[in-house]
């Protein structure tokens, strides 16, 4: 099991990141918490990582702490949450809201998240309310505080674009995530990583 990489950021393109930790380079989908924690490409960062193993792949999931991590392990022990629907639950919604979600049992909000209906809601809540304990919810309000003033430089000449793709591949619909993109445009142009959190803070709080 791989659990802790730390190395040299080569290339990042949300969901993606290569990181190059000495001289291997290690594909990881990261969450985009995980995304707006990142310095620019040739910088240094470690993160916790994920390995599923499929027959036809291994993937490695990355996330800026353990506490997130944790939350993914719980998430995908849910019937019907795989690592990829994990990935874009933890991406739409910060640690602390979902732990606010499921206690208050807010189905409705559950379900502005890509690829999470109803009954998916409603499972989240049955299946998870008595196993969340109060320190993912105090580990988020670390970690907003944390990144809130870090800058993360674009490495696209196109962010609207790039930030679309990104959604996109998290499970919005493509006209969905230009919508979502467009509408937060004029504040956030100078990089597709504030575009990508404006849009989805904008998602969950609509």
């Amino acid at each position: 099991m791989i659990g802790f990489l730390r190395g040299k950021v080569m290339q990042k393109q949300a969901p993606l990141l290569l990181l190059d930790v000495q001289g291997v380079g290690y594909e990881v989908e990261a969450t985009m918490a995980t995304f707006f924690d990142m310095p620019e490409v040739g910088g240094d960062f470690s993160l916790f990582t994920h390995l599923v193993v499929r027959e036809d792949a291994q993937l490695l999931y990355g996330f800026a702490s353990d506490t997130e991590r944790s939350l993914f392990r719980e998430l995908i022990k849910v019937s019907g949450v795989g690592a990829k629907l994990a990935l874009s639950i933890l991406s739409g919604m910060s640690v602390g809201d979902f732990v606010r979600c499921i206690q208050a049992r807010d189905a409705a909000a559950l379900t502005r998240l890509p690829g999470v209906g109803k009954k998916t809601a409603e499972r989240l809540i049955v299946e998870m309310i008595d196993r969340l304990a109060d320190r993912f919810a105090a580990h988020d309000a670390q970690t907003q505080a944390g990144t809130s003033g870090q800058a993360v430089i674009a490495t696209i000449d196109d962010p609207v674009a790039d930030a679309v793709n990104a959604l996109v591949s998290l499970g919005y619909k493509p006209v969905e995530a230009s919508r979502m993109v467009r509408a937060v445009a004029r504040d956030n142009a100078d990089s597709s990583e504030a575009l990508i959190k404006a849009a989805l803070q904008a998602s969950v709080i609509s």
